[in-house]
This record gives structure tokens, sequence and C-alpha cells, in this order.
């Protein structure tokens, strides 16, 4: 694979399972009646805890994976159900149920800081985004391209920061039939990225068991 082309495609699977663009309402929802200062400061605090939790589970993925000697392609089959079963939330216009649960929200408007849970985690990175990441640093048979992977993530958040920096915004500017089809085309996307990795996942086992 051309680096191009695995940037691009490193990028387009992070971004989608992260979703920025869905979790406005949330980000809206919970920061309603801060000032303006407090929720840039909620922005950038949650952003960069999931930014900051994506790259450590991509550098310490190979780790994790020895240590319960799981191999990857396991691991690519068990995310890939994972990011179909998100998909089909997304494919409704859900709040996917591995993102935020009705319970965590009310958890969550008791808090003070809602910047590190539930936002950052497990709202921007939770355990689709987490498995992702270590799948694609896992691809990248060189340094070359885990770096890409790194910097699929950086951008990643960054647009993240850019969406919750602007949240009101970009929700009056899409209102919510808009960003409920745009939600609804990257689940399409990570469907198809989900069934790659299935697909990936079981040729590789079965090719490992002849």
């Amino acid at each position: 694979m051309e680096p191009i082309t695995f940037f691009i495609y490193a990028f387009t699977s992070i971004f989608v399972i992260v979703n920025p663009v869905s979790a406005i309402l949330t980000f809206i929802s919970l920061t309603e009646g801060m000032k303006p200062e407090e929720k840039r400061g909620v922005a950038l605090r949650s952003v960069a805890v999931a930014c900051v939790t994506a790259i450590v589970f991509a550098l310490a993925g190979e780790a994790i994976l020895r240590f319960f000697n799981i191999t990857v392609d396991s691991l690519r089959v068990a995310g890939g159900v994972l990011l179909f079963l998100i998909a089909i939330d997304m494919l409704h216009a859900r709040v996917s149920r591995e993102s935020v649960t009705p319970e965590e929200m009310k958890d969550a408007s008791k808090r003070d800081d809602v910047s590190a849970f539930p936002l950052a985690i497990p709202l921007l990175t939770g355990p689709g985004a987490i498995t992702t990441v270590i799948i694609l640093i896992r691809m990248g048979k060189t340094w070359d391209f885990k770096m890409l992977t790194l910097i699929a993530i950086l951008l990643t958040f960054f647009l993240s920061y850019l969406f919750f920096r602007f949240a009101e915004n970009i929700n009056k500017m899409l209102g919510v039939t808009v960003s409920f089809v745009i939600t609804r085309i990257m689940g399409l996307l990570l469907g198809a990225i989900a069934i790659d990795f299935v697909t990936r996942g079981l040729w590789n086992i079965y090719k490992s068991l002849g």
C-alpha cells in the first residue's frame, strides 16, 4: 500500500470512529450554561485527553497484545464486529452504545468537569477508537507507516477540537437533519471498514491454521 493511500485509510478510519460530528450535540448538552471561555477550556481538555489516550494505546498496543497473548488478527475480527455494531447505531442516527450510555449522561450532569469523562472517554476515544488505532499501527510494517497513523490521530483530534470549539455555530449551520445525514454516511463508511477488518482477520487466521 502506498503511503498516501495508507494515510487516507488510517485517517478515514479514525475520524469516522471518533465521529466528532455526532459528538457536537453531546458537547453542547453537557456544557450548557457555561461561559464561552469555560466551554473553550472543556473543549481543549477533552480533546487533549482523548488524543493522548489514543496515542498511548497505539504505542502500547503491541505490548498489550503480547501480555494477553492475543494475535492482531483476533483483535481485527473482534474489533470489526464492534465497529459494525457502532456503524449500525450511526446508520440509525443514534449515539453509539459504546460511547455514552444514558446512565453515564445522567452521572455526567452532576460533575463539575465533564472534559475527561464522558467527553474524552468514552465519547471520543472509546473501545472502538482504541481498537482501531491498535490495529492501524500494527498494519504499518515500518516506522514511516506507523508515524502516518500517529499523524492521522493528531489530525483527527485537531479537527475534533475545532468541532467542539465552534460547536454551536456548526450545529446552527448544519442543523439536526444534515448532522444525521452526515452521521449515516459516516456509519456506512465505518461499516465498510469493519467488514474489511473482519475479512482480513479471518483470512489471516485461516492461512495461519493452514
